[in-house]
């Protein structure tokens, strides 16, 4: 079991690089390379922008008092797409984009929405209608005073 992710990464890394010979063979290295780089791009800016608009959407849903839990999974989605984007390669890309489909997006919310509990305590929020009544009062001799010979 230990050896799984050494082995998920050295899988990866072979499809990447067949992938890569591939498409040079056909495309040309240079133009192989001008691929990577702007699926990356276009890639990223996706996730920018559909993690801004979950941001806010996140936001709302704090605000009118309701569980932001779907919108915590998609965001661990769009990390994860992010991620993949910015690895080179056209496999891990694919992965990403994939990742980036709201399809895609709302079967892992349903799949990991029963694993997920948030819970917002009572007092939770500056309306939340929780007081808390109490006194105090100060004790000024409990001071250590001191006298000018005890100075050091």
């Amino acid at each position: 079991m230990r050896w799984l992710p050494f082995l998920v990464l050295f899988l990866v890394a072979w499809i990447e690089i067949t992938l890569f010979i591939q498409v040079a063979h056909v495309l040309g290295v240079l133009m192989t390379m001008l691929l990577v780089i702007f699926s990356s791009a276009i890639g990223i800016s996706l996730v920018k922008n559909q993690g801004m608009k979950n941001f806010m959407l996140m936001q709302q849903k704090l605000q009118a008092g309701e569980s932001p839990a779907a919108e915590m999974i998609k965001s661990v989605s769009l990390i994860l797409a992010g991620f993949l984007l910015l690895v080179p390669g056209f496999f891990t890309d694919f992965i990403g984009l994939l990742l980036l489909l709201p399809p895609v997006q709302k079967h892992l919310t349903l799949k990991l929405m029963p694993h997920l509990r948030v819970w917002r305590g009572a007092g939770a929020g500056p309306d939340s209608g929780y007081t808390v009544d109490g006194e105090f009062e100060r004790r000024d001799t409990d001071r250590i005073d001191y006298k000018d010979d005890d100075k050091p």
